[in-house]
């Protein structure tokens, strides 16, 4: 179910964005909204509150859906809005550069 983003996924957005990465928003992937995507580099990311570490059935939930996007090519991370709250332009960098690698990767592979 499509939903607004919120904060913490509207700021990584905008600090991945400054990097000059192309970020999309409320991304259906056939099964659910994805948080964040990165598309040119398969990147989904899913900002994720308490509850995804505090509830067991949400845990499991996270798992099956985690690797959903996998067969297109799509891998997930998850990042904590607390983690997105303390350090978002790091998170940024690394979230950027890590596209970067992976982009190079799909170039050399064709």
């Amino acid at each position: 179910m499509k939903r607004e983003p919120t904060k913490q996924e509207i700021l990584l957005k905008q600090e991945i964005e400054k990097l000059g990465m192309r970020v999309l928003s409320q991304v259906p992937d056939g099964h659910k909204h994805i948080d964040l995507a990165i598309p040119d580099a398969k990147i989904n990311i899913e900002v994720d509150g308490p509850r995804h570490w505090l509830n067991a059935h949400q845990i499991v939930s996270d798992l099956e859906r985690s690797h959903f996007s996998d067969d297109l090519g799509y891998y997930t991370i998850h990042i904590s809005n607390d983690h997105i709250d303390s350090d978002a332009e790091k998170i940024a960098k690394a979230l950027a550069k890590a596209a970067e690698i992976r982009i190079n990767k799909f170039k050399q592979n064709k």
